[in-house]
C-alpha cells in the first residue's frame, strides 16, 4: 500500500465527490484527484519560479485530455495513441480557462501550466462537471497565488426540476443545460444551450448551480487548511512601477481620453489612431534614453488611463465610444443567395461586424463521428467558425484552427441546432460554416445570425428563425453605478467588465456565454442584462425578417435529392448483396448515393441524387429487391437464358421465372429461334407459385390477343412421382400400349 492520501470528501444529493491530493503528482506545486463513482480526474498545476521580461499579462495554459484507456478503448487512427486534443477537449479546456483566469492576483505574470486528465471513465458521466473543480483543488492545496477556490457544475432543467451533474441519458430530456463556474461569493463564468425557456428559467438555473459550487468551495477551503504547503502563499514580484510617472500621466492625459470618448467615433481604426496620438504627444517630450527606460510603463499607465476615460464617460454620460445609447443596436444590412454555386448562402453586417455564411446539405455518409473516451455517437448538424486576421486589419500567419474558433462556432452550433427539424422533416447533414470579413465586436452572434439566414435560404425548414447578442457591462464599486451595454463593440469588451452573449427566437432563449470579470455581480443587473438582450434580440430578428422569413420553397438545384425508403428488416441483407455487390451495382447504374441502417424492425434506404430521374430508377431497384411478387400481376422483365423447353425471365431484381416454350405464344413451338433472345426485355404475366419450391410460371401468351376459334386443349396432369403424363384418353383409364410384332 503506497502514502495516505490527504482526502475530502463532497456530498450533494445522491452525488458523493472525493478530494484527495498527497500521493499522486507530488512534485507538481499542487495536484489533485478527483472521484465521483468510476469517473477520476487528476488535475496538476506548476508555474515558473518568475515572470519573463516584458510580460504585463499572465501566460496560463488549461489543457484537459482524456485517456482511452480510462474506458478500457484504444485511440482511433493509424497511429493507436492520443493525438492532438478533439474538440470536445479543446472546449473543456476553455470553460476551466475561463473560470481560473480572472481570479489570479492582476500583477502575476509567471507562466502557468494547469493540466486535468481523465484517468478513469464510466459510462454515462459527463467527466467535463468536474474538471474546474480538478484544476481549483490542485491551485487549492499549491502556494500559487490564487483568489480562489472555484469550481463548476452542470445544470439541467428536466420537467420541471433543476437537476446538478445529470447522467448523459438524462438530458435527452433537459429543456436547459449550462456549464456555470463560480466562486463562494460570485458567478464567473456560463456556457449553454435550451429549448427556448424564459429568462426566469435561466437565472433559477444559476441559483440551483451556485448553490452546489458553494458546497464544493467549502471543501476545497477544508482540504487546504489540512496541507501545510497551501497555509503560505509564494511572494512574488513581477511588476516594478514608476508611480511618479503613473501620477504624471493621469493628471495629464486623463481629460484628453475621456473628452474623445464622447465624441462619438463609429471607425475602429480611426479611434485607434487618435488614443494613440495622444500617447505620442506625451511622449514627444520624453528624451530618447527616457523613451527606452519608461515607453514600455508609460504604454501599460496609458492602457489604464484609457480604460477609466471611457468607462467614466459611460457611467457618468451615458454615452458610447461610437456615440450610441446604451440600448442601441448598431446598423444592420443583410443579403441572402450572395453564393450562387452553394447549397445556401448570407451576409450578415452589424456595425463593423460581418459574416459571410455557407450552407452545404449532405447524405448520412457526411455525418461526423464523435469517438471520445466517454462521448460518443455521430451528428448531422455542425457549425465552422473561421476567423481570418484580415477580419481585424491585422497580418498574422495562419497556423490552423484556434482554440477561440472552435468555441465560438461550438456556441453558434448549439444556439442554432434546436431549431434545426428532426429527420422527418430534414433528411440531411447539415454544415453551416461562418468566415468572418470584419470585426468589432460579437462576431459569433453575427454568426448566429447569419446562419440563421443561410439556412432558411437553403431550404431548411427551420422551427423559427435565431438571433445572437452580446451584451456588456461597466461598473463602479465606490458609486455602485452600473451600465448595461447591448451589442458592445470590441473595445467595450476589452475594457468592460462582462461579455454576456445570449441568443433566442422570439419565444425564449436557445444559448448563452457568460464571462464576468469583476467581483459582485448581483441577480439584479442580471435580470436587467437579460431583458435588455431579449429587447435587442427582438429588434435583430426584426431586421432580418426584412430579408427573408420562410425557408425558400425548393432546394437549390445543386442539392441533393434525398428520398427513404422503410423496407422488411431481412430484406437489408438482400439490398446490400453479397460484399455490398448489389447496392454498389444500383449506386454504380443509377449515379445514386445510398445509405442502409437499421431502426428497429425496419431497415431505412436513404438514396441521394441532384437527378430525380436517377432517383426514381435507384428507387425501383430497391423497391423491386424487396418486393414480394404476386400471382396475376405483369411484370416487365428481361429474358436471362434460353433453354430448350423455354427461357428464364427476371421480372423483379434476383427473382427469375419459367417461361415455358408452350407459354410463350398461342401456336406451338418447336424452339424459341428467331422469338427470344437473352437480353429482350418483354412483359409477362406470373400465373403460379409452386407451393413447395416457390419456383415462378410466367406466361407470354396470356397477355397477347387470343386467336380467333382457337379452342384450348385440357393440359393433362403430371405424374408426380415419375413426371409422366397419365393417359386418360380410354374409358378403362389404362394407358394404351402397343402389341409387340413377332
Amino acid at each position: 500500500m503506497g502514502p495516505e492520501g490527504i482526502k475530502q470528501t463532497i456530498q450533494l444529493g445522491n452525488e458523493t465527490i472525493t478530494i484527495e491530493t498527497g500521493r499522486l503528482a507530488k512534485q507538481a506545486d499542487g495536484s489533485a484527484v478527483v472521484t465521483c463513482g468510476k469517473t477520476m480526474l487528476l488535475a496538476t498545476v506548476v508555474t515558473a519560479k518568475d515572470a519573463k521580461e516584458d510580460v504585463d499579462f499572465l501566460p496560463l495554459s488549461v489543457d484537459y485530455k482524456e485517456k482511452y484507456a480510462a474506458t478500457g478503448k484504444f485511440p482511433g487512427g493509424f497511429f493507436k495513441r492520443e493525438g492532438k486534443p478533439s474538440d470536445y477537449e479543446i472546449l473543456i479546456s476553455r470553460l476551466v480557462d475561463r473560470a481560473l483566469r480572472p481570479l489570479f492576483p492582476d500583477d502575476y505574470h509567471a507562466e502557468t501550466q494547469v493540466q486535468i486528465s481523465l484517468i478513469s471513465g464510466e459510462v454515462g458521466v459527463l467527466p467535463d462537471a468536474y474538471a474546474a473543480l480538478a484544476a481549483s483543488a490542485a491551485l487549492a492545496v499549491s502556494d500559487i497565488p490564487f483568489n480562489g477556490p472555484i469550481s463548476e457544475v452542470r445544470v439541467a432543467y428536466i420537467n420541471g426540476e433543476y437537476v446538478i451533474n445529470p447522467r448523459e441519458e438524462e438530458l435527452k430530456n433537459a429543456d436547459l443545460e449550462l456549464m456555470v463556474a463560480a466562486s463562494m461569493k460570485d458567478i464567473c463564468m456560463v456556457e449553454g444551450e435550451s429549448k427556448e425557456v424564459s429568462e426566469e428559467v435561466m437565472l433559477n438555473a444559476l441559483k440551483a448551480a451556485h448553490d452546489a459550487i458553494r458546497v464544493h468551495c467549502q471543501a476545497q477551503i477544508e482540504l487546504a487548511a489540512k496541507v501545510e504547503k497551501a497555509q503560505t502563499k509564494r511572494e512574488y514580484c513581477h511588476e516594478t512601477n514608476d508611480e511618479a510617472l503613473r501620477a504624471d500621466m493621469m493628471e495629464k492625459l486623463y481629460k484628453p481620453c475621456y473628452d474623445f470618448a464622447l465624441t462619438g467615433n463609429a471607425n475602429k481604426h480611426e479611434r485607434e489612431a487618435n488614443f494613440g496620438a495622444i500617447l505620442d504627444s506625451y511622449l514627444a517630450n520624453f528624451s530618447e534614453e527616457e523613451l527606452a527606460e519608461k515607453s514600455s510603463l508609460a504604454k501599460r499607465y496609458f492602457h489604464d488611463i484609457q480604460r477609466k476615460a471611457v468607462r467614466d464617460a459611460i457611467l457618468i454620460e451615458r454615452k458610447r465610444l461610437d456615440g450610441r445609447k446604451l440600448d442601441q443596436i448598431r446598423p444592420i444590412w443583410t443579403e441572402v443567395d450572395v453564393l450562387p454555386s452553394t447549397h445556401g448562402s448570407a451576409i450578415f453586417t452589424r456595425g463593423e461586424t460581418q459574416a459571410l455564411v455557407t450552407v452545404t446539405l449532405g447524405t448520412k455518409l457526411d455525418e461526423q463521428t464523435i469517438d471520445g473516451a466517454v462521448v460518443t455517437g455521430t451528428s448531422n448538424f455542425m457549425l465552422h467558425y473561421n476567423f481570418p486576421s484580415f477580419a481585424t486589419g491585422e497580418c498574422k500567419p495562419s497556423r490552423g484552427v484556434s482554440r477561440r474558433e472552435i468555441g465560438h462556432g461550438n456556441l453558434a452550433e448549439r444556439a442554432l441546432k434546436s431549431m434545426i427539424p428532426g429527420e422527418d422533416e430534414n433528411p440531411y447533414t447539415i454544415r453551416v460554416v461562418s468566415d468572418i470579413l470584419e470585426s468589432n465586436g460579437s462576431s459569433s452572434m453575427a454568426s448566429v445570425c447569419g446562419g440563421t439566414l443561410a439556412l432558411l435560404d437553403a431550404g431548411v425548414k427551420m422551427k423559427k428563425p435565431v438571433a445572437g447578442i452580446a451584451m456588456g457591462l461597466i461598473t463602479d464599486n465606490e458609486t455602485g453605478k452600473y451600465a448595461v451595454l447591448s451589442d458592445i463593440l470590441g473595445d467595450e469588451d476589452h475594457l468592460g467588465d462582462m461579455d454576456f452573449k445570449v441568443t433566442g427566437t422570439k419565444d425564449g432563449i436557445t444559448a448563452c456565454q457568460m464571462d464576468i470579470k469583476v467581483d459582485g455581480l448581483s441577480y439584479e443587473v442580471l435580470t436587467e442584462a437579460l431583458e435588455q438582450a431579449r429587447a435587442g434580440r427582438m429588434h435583430i430578428l426584426g431586421e432580418m425578417a426584412k430579408t427573408i422569413t420562410e425557408p425558400r420553397e425548393d432546394y437549390k438545384e445543386s442539392v441533393p435529392r434525398i428520398e427513404k425508403i422503410c423496407i422488411p428488416k431481412d430484406c437489408i441483407g438482400a439490398v446490400i448483396g453479397p460484399g455490398g455487390k448489389v447496392v454498389q451495382e444500383i449506386q454504380k447504374v443509377t449515379n445514386t448515393v445510398i445509405v442502409i441502417t437499421e431502426q428497429e424492425n425496419c431497415g431505412i434506404v436513404e438514396i441521394a441524387s441532384s437527378n430525380k430521374e436517377d432517383l426514381e430508377a435507384a428507387k425501383a431497384r430497391v423497391r423491386g429487391i424487396v418486393a414480394v411478387p404476386e400471382v396475376g400481376e405483369v411484370y416487365h422483365g428481361v429474358v436471362k437464358s434460353i433453354m430448350a423447353f423455354g427461357a428464364f425471365v427476371e421480372i423483379l431484381p434476383g427473382k427469375d421465372g419459367l417461361l415455358h416454350i408452350s407459354e410463350v405464344e398461342w401456336k406451338r413451338l418447336e424452339n424459341l429461334d428467331g422469338i427470344l433472345k437473352e437480353g429482350d426485355e418483354i412483359d409477362v404475366k406470373l400465373i403460379e407459385i409452386e407451393q413447395k419450391t416457390g419456383k415462378l410460371r410466367l406466361s407470354r401468351k396470356a397477355l397477347l390477343p387470343k386467336p380467333e376459334g382457337y379452342v384450348e386443349k385440357p393440359e393433362r396432369p403430371r405424374n408426380e412421382n415419375k413426371g409422366e403424363r397419365k393417359g386418360n384418353d380410354h374409358k378403362g383409364g389404362k394407358p394404351e400400349h402397343k402389341s409387340k410384332k413377332n
